[in-house]
């Protein structure tokens, strides 16, 4: 198939999830600041507002399950015609939650969570580094989350996927630098997107993202923060050669609190949680 260049000499960012929230921020604020941008979601509808806001001169968008290897593969072969096979940024950012208790959460639905919100990162990693690795300066970057500062009861599988993405970039930020690309990711703790309010909790029906919102603190590391906010941190990461990237800012001191044993944030939930002394 003839290759056909939309993006011309621009650098170039491939976004997962880029339909809502954090992935649709960043790619307005990539787009605005001269990128060319592949936003892939499975939501339709949400895809085709984005291109029209976003204009298709300076983007293409795609229908995408990030759990579906050869979906994947594809994708990221119709991005590579229309860049000439540049991948300045891979941002893979889609994933889902599920709340409640572990036992009370469907296996089906557990397997789901892994499936996107890990495998799909790998998919994703797999199908970009040949890109990746022709790039020069290139950062694959990867949506981890503050659930993978200590693994949130009530979303096990959630923090599990979440610490998962975690160690694999910390591996990938020295596998990748054989060809000069870099490997990041960031923990993010309560942003304001859909996640709050769609994901289910399977113990009491309620989305366990509504408890959270209720009770965000004004200031700290438990405040809402806003996508915009998001993405001006992937921009930033862009141009760094950091591995971990926390939002709020206060939440690397709990993930440095970490070094002196686990035990203490274990005890704070067991009281918030299960109320218990």
């Amino acid at each position: 198939m003839a290759q056909t260049i939309r993006s011309g000499d621009r650098k170039t960012i491939f976004i997962t999830g880029a339909a809502s929230g954090i992935g649709r921020a960043t790619a307005r604020l990539f787009s605005e600041r001269g990128w060319f941008v592949g936003a892939y979601d499975v939501d339709i509808a949400g895809l085709a507002s984005l291109e029209k806001e976003l204009g298709d001169d300076r983007c293409m968008v795609g229908e995408l399950d990030v759990s579906d290897k050869a979906a994947f593969d594809r994708s990221m072969e119709e991005f590579s015609r229309a860049t000439g096979g540049r991948l300045d940024l891979l941002f893979n950012n889609a994933g889902i939650g599920a709340g409640g208790w572990f036992e009370e959460v469907p296996y089906e639905v557990a397997m789901r969570v892994l499936e996107v919100n890990f495998i799909g990162v790998v998919n994703g990693v797999y199908a970009g580094i040949p890109l990746l690795s022709k790039t020069p300066g290139s950062l694959c970057f990867s949506t981890s989350s503050s659930a993978a500062v200590f693994g949130m009861p009530r979303t096990a599988m959630y923090s599990a996927s979440k610490f998962a993405v975690k160690g694999l970039t910390e591996a990938l930020s020295v596998e990748l630098s054989r060809f000069g690309s870099r490997a990041a990711d960031m923990m993010p703790a309560l942003v304001d997107t859909p996640i709050l309010e769609t994901a289910v909790d399977h113990s009491s029906g309620e989305p366990p993202g509504l408890a959270m919102k209720k009770n965000a603190t004004p200031e700290g590391a438990m405040r809402l923060v806003q996508p915009e906010e998001v993405a001006e941190l992937v921009w930033e990461a862009y141009g760094s050669d950091r591995v971990h990237w926390y939002i709020p800012a206060e939440m690397e001191q709990v993930d440095r609190a970490r070094g002196g044993g686990v035990e203490p944030l274990r005890d704070q939930f067991k009281k918030t949680v299960l109320g218990g002394s």
